[in-house]
């Protein structure tokens, strides 16, 4: 059996901290350039998921990218007013939103891409560990979204 590591209340003990500091500093590596094309970080992504697959609804992107309407709502609202998205009822239920890229949004699509290499390359993993270190996470990701929350 595996040993588990022993408690501690040492904050460089806490994987939580290793976590959040890790995405504070890759999101703080993104900065500059998703400035240079006018993205937040939450913007790129759901940029991302439209240049994966366009014309997604606003419930299709929220579980891909594991946010609420509450949250996502104000940022495609942004991406709109920007021009880089269209939002629009679906004609078979209009009670879904389904958002869709504009030309200019296509048209970022290269640069975005460019980013995402820029990023791969600065991490300065070779394919075995970027896959493994990867496959780690969303072994966690499942793990802990399976923890139920205590209910107060």
């Amino acid at each position: 059996m595996t040993r588990l590591p022993a408690p501690s209340v040492l904050l460089e003990d806490q994987l939580c901290f290793a976590l959040y500091a890790a995405s504070r500093a890759l999101t703080a590596r993104y900065r500059p350039q998703l400035d240079e094309i006018g993205l937040t970080y939450p913007q790129y992504l759901v940029m991302m998921l439209l240049w994966e697959q366009d014309n997604q609804t606003v419930g299709q992107l929220g579980a891909r990218l594991n946010l609420d309407s509450g949250t996502l709502s104000p940022l495609l609202k942004r991406l709109t007013a920007a021009g880089l998205v269209s939002r629009h009822r679906r004609v078979e239920d209009e009670r879904s939103v389904a958002i869709a890229l504009t030309e200019e949004g296509r048209a970022l699509r290269g640069r975005g891409l460019a980013i995402s290499e820029d990023m791969i390359c600065a991490l300065q993993l070779d394919v075995a560990d970027f896959d493994s270190l990867k496959s780690q996470l969303e072994t966690l990701i499942q793990r802990v979204g399976a923890v139920e929350q205590p209910r107060g």
